[in-house]
């Protein structure tokens, strides 16, 4: 298993105020769904973050995304440790396959591949 990227999720409803800030950080939109804009560094494309007013298709708000190579394996990894699953592995629309589960702290992780 080899993580590809780890970004932040800010929960917001502020999404074309965060455009503008982050975009004087040197990030650029690479993503809007409406509920989830990404945003990007064009000379580091993982270096990225995340503006969420809510999630449209789980039953929380994650606190950060991991991408891994592997989100199958992942899944099995932690289903088998016990880690609590908050939203079960499954296709989304825009092409990640994901699941979410909570770390110690209460943090929900939303782990994913892109199919």
């Amino acid at each position: 298993m080899a993580v590809r990227r780890v970004m932040p999720i800010i929960p917001s409803e502020a999404a074309q105020e965060s455009r503008e800030f982050y975009g004087l950080l040197g990030f650029e939109e690479v993503m809007n769904l409406g509920w989830i804009m990404t945003l990007a560094s064009p000379s580091s494309p993982t270096a990225q973050v995340s503006v969420m007013t809510s999630d449209k298709t789980a039953p929380v708000t994650p606190d950060m995304s991991v991408e891994v190579d592997d989100v199958e394996a992942v899944y099995a990894v932690m289903r088998d440790s016990g880690a609590e699953i908050v939203h079960p592995l499954q296709d989304e629309e825009w092409g990640v396959r994901r699941f979410f589960v909570r770390d110690p702290n209460g943090r929900v992780v939303n782990v994913l591949s892109h199919r």
